[in-house]
């Protein structure tokens, strides 16, 4: 048995929100700039200029890329023969309140859904455990901007739903969003299982690559046909038209019941940001 201290996980969890926050994903700032590369529309061409120079200077000079640092989903996978000395979800809030006074940082959080108090440490965080073998932690930070969150959807399908059914169930959200989600988009998309589960797939799909594929070849082939038909759609980089709306459909699947079909569509902006670290 590993003995791992909360206060280093605390500290790695610091890391890891101020790199998600200054430092843009090299899958998706690849993938800006690949976009960038094929579009022909002038101002859509700017826009992605924009975006890559963007984050380009957040980079350098320690500055957050967007304006909304979001409300930060972890996601927490414990090795089974890790064993950790004191609490573990103080530790990884207070590395998230020490990251967001640190790095001066916008505190999006309220205390309260209705009473709407701002708790000034953008805490506590949504955190998602999972047990896996080995001595080790592996811990995803992702600030999640609440721009794209708040056009995210989830529907209970009747098992008899068809494939063309779903797809047009998630292409109509996206449209819906059009400028609002702040595209060119990342889509996790999270289908089976029961609500809550297909929630938490859709999110959790939004740490995969971009430009990777889901290895059960009809399900990667759902994430090509969503993928091709949104670039189809004309809306394009901040809603001022253009080639590319979405820049990757990421699906993770899990088993559901008999009478069941759940789909939920978790929408990320051009910003997409997590920072992984591994303890």
């Amino acid at each position: 048995m590993r003995r791992i201290k909360a206060k280093e996980i605390e500290n790695k969890v610091c890391e890891a929100a101020l790199k998600a926050n200054f430092e843009l994903r090299k899958d998706v700032l690849r993938s800006l700039g690949i976009a960038r590369n094929k579009e022909t529309v002038p101002i859509a061409g700017k826009m992605l200029d924009i975006l890559i120079e963007n984050a380009k200077i957040a980079k350098k000079e320690k500055l957050a890329i967007c304006q909304d640092t979001g409300m930060v989903v972890v996601f927490c996978r414990i090795g089974s023969k890790a064993q950790i000395i004191g609490d573990i979800n103080e530790a990884i809030n207070n590395g998230i309140k020490t990251a967001y006074k640190r790095g001066f940082l916008r505190k999006s959080v309220v205390r309260d859904p209705l009473k709407r108090t701002n708790a000034n440490t953008n805490t506590p965080c949504v955190i998602h455990y999972d047990i896996i073998s080995g001595n080790k932690i592996k811990i995803a930070v992702m600030p999640k901007g609440f721009g794209s969150e708040n056009s995210g959807a989830v529907k209970l399908f009747n098992p008899t739903a068809t494939e063309a059914q779903i797809k047009e169930f998630i292409i109509s959200k996206v449209k819906e969003a059009g400028s609002s989600a702040c595209p060119p988009v990342v889509l996790g998309i999270g289908i089976g299982g029961t609500l809550d589960k297909a929630a938490s797939l859709a999110k959790e799909a939004l740490l995969r690559q971009i430009g990777s594929r889901n290895p059960k070849k009809h399900i990667a082939l759902l994430e090509k046909e969503i993928l091709y038909a949104l670039n189809k759609t004309g809306i394009g980089p901040m809603g001022l038209g253009g080639k590319t709306t979405c820049l990757a459909v990421n699906i993770l699947e899990y088993p559901t019941h008999i009478a069941g079909l759940p789909v939920c569509v978790n929408i990320s902006c051009h910003a997409l940001r997590s920072a992984e670290v591994i303890i």
